[in-house]
């Protein structure tokens, strides 16, 4: 048993780490698509660039590590089948759940590993680099400029645009204070900016202008007779005109800086499932008080709630202002304490009071839809907590049912290698995705709770999942209809 447990974990090593990889490759290209933008003419440094891929990798392990235990699952039996080596091991006695045994505990082993990873480790990545892509986008050298006004914040310039479309400006005058000994002035009808590859200037490709170059006053200088060459106010300069030139500019203190991580550290996808829990006891402990409080104000502010409590006055006026304590005891005053009937009222009277109430009831509706609106925020903010909870433990129920729909399946369809195992395997995980994905959705919309929510494809799986261990074990067909028959009759063979 100790050869086929080893067989088995050498079997399924070899394709579990080459589909590992792959799907990491796949899911950090997609990344650098999402945020190519982003990235591309920043002039970010090698080290920002490897420490962003750094911790995005670990981030997106809970990604790839389904992809890769389902198509490892289906290509390790599917070989075994192909080679008749299944049908072997099944000849000698054993049958196809002694046989994954190995695999399983090994399977069970790194879904609880991943879930410690999920809680402990996939935070802290997030959070890093969350800060990292946060402090690249905050990185725009198009926010140096300012149309309309000198911008000095680059040492030793001083720089106006007119106006400013995405990152092309016009009317560009830039003044270069650079060399003390040199006055510069360079104008261009327009131009675009962006920063060197390695960070350390800013290149304007500039359409249409002039340098204007002058230096400055000369000492006086005499001829050999003595009489003056030229006075101590001559100014030597020159003026150039170009149709195209790109105009460099050293940047001192413009290099990426990280944001302080505190920004961002009470996000729900930079907690572990202990502080989750502490969040939400908080968010839920913040409503109800903001709840309390509204019911308070509401009928505090009613006239007939006013009116009543008005023996209670020297209570409510404690600690205010004398001038306010008098107005507040004179507008209680001025509220009658018997209920007043429309009908005694004048026409004149009856209009105000119905205008009144018409502007007291749409004041009180917008009050209300305001508080509606705040409580809304409040209720998704509090499902995303709930959500990220569930998730960390979804993760794992989903890495083991993978495995028992792509281990098999495998067995089924008796195909090794990369060829028909990856067909089906990236259907498969297409359907795991899409129900991840609409399980998540429900979930922040209200629809379906967070529970149900990310378990939507574990559940939708477990049972695939029964049928084709049915299957296989019977050696029959996913079409068979054996199967569907031993399944109805609940295993009693007929």
């Amino acid at each position: 048993m100790k050869r086929l447990t080893v067989f088995s974990i050498k079997s399924f090593a070899g394709p579990f780490v080459a589909t590992f990889c792959i799907s990491m490759v796949m899911l950090i290209m997609q990344f650098t698509w999402v945020y190519i933008d982003d990235l591309m003419g920043k002039g970010l440094s090698v080290g920002v660039i490897i420490e962003l891929m750094f911790y995005v990798s670990a981030g997106l392990i809970p990604l790839a590590l389904p992809l890769a235990i389902l198509l490892s699952s289906i290509m390790t039996l599917g070989n075994l089948a192909e080679n008749n080596e299944l049908t072997a091991l099944k000849s000698s006695g054993l049958s196809l759940f002694r046989i994954l045994r190995p695999l399983t505990q090994t399977v069970i082993l790194i879904a609880i590993s991943t879930f410690f990873f999920a809680n402990y480790v996939i935070p802290v990545a997030n959070l890093k680099w969350h800060t990292i892509i946060f402090d690249i986008q905050e990185t725009k050298v198009g926010m140096l400029l300012t149309p309309g006004s000198y911008s000095k914040e680059i040492d030793g310039y001083a720089i106006k645009v007119k106006s400013a479309k995405d990152n092309t400006f016009y009317s560009i005058t830039i003044h270069d204070y650079t060399n003390p000994n040199i006055l510069k002035t360079v104008k261009a009808d327009s131009g675009t900016v962006y920063k060197g590859d390695n960070g350390k200037y800013l290149l304007f490709h500039l359409s249409n202008g002039i340098v204007h170059e002058e230096l400055q006053a000369q000492a006086p200088v005499f001829t050999n007779q003595g009489q003056p060459f030229h006075t101590g106010d001559f100014r030597p300069s020159r003026t150039t005109q170009f149709k195209a030139a790109t105009y460099k500019m050293e940047l001192i203190g413009f290099d990426l800086n990280k944001s302080d991580e505190e920004l961002f550290k009470n996000d729900y996808e930079m907690l572990n499932v202990f502080q989750i829990n502490e969040a939400k006891d908080s968010l839920q402990r913040k409503q109800n008080k903001v709840l309390s409080d509204f019911g308070k104000t509401n009928v505090r502010n009613r006239p007939f709630s006013q009116s009543v409590s008005f023996e209670k006055l020297p209570r409510t006026v404690v600690g205010k202002p004398a001038v306010n304590a008098a107005n507040e005891i004179q507008q209680l005053q001025a509220i009658p304490s018997k209920t007043i009937k429309l009908s005694s009222l004048t026409k004149a009277e009856r209009i105000a009071a119905v205008n009144a109430a018409i502007i007291s009831a749409r004041s009180m509706a917008g009050v209300n839809e305001e508080q509606a609106q705040f409580l809304n925020a409040f209720r998704i903010n509090y499902e995303q907590f709930q959500i990220e909870f569930h998730r960390k433990f979804a993760l794992s129920g989903a890495i083991i049912v993978l495995f028992f729909v792509g281990a098999p399946l495998g067995a089924i369809v008796r195909k090794g290698g990369f060829g028909a195992p990856v067909v089906i395997a990236a259907l498969l995980f297409m359907v795991y995705f899409v129900l991840f994905s609409v399980g998540e959705n429900l979930a922040s919309s209200g629809v379906l709770s967070p529970f149900w929510g990310m378990w939507l494809p574990t559940a939708v799986l477990i049972p695939i999942a029964c049928i084709l261990m049915i299957a296989a074990a019977n050696d029959l067909g996913v079409f068979d209809k054996k199967l569907w028959r031993y399944i109805l009759t609940f295993g009693t063979k007929r």
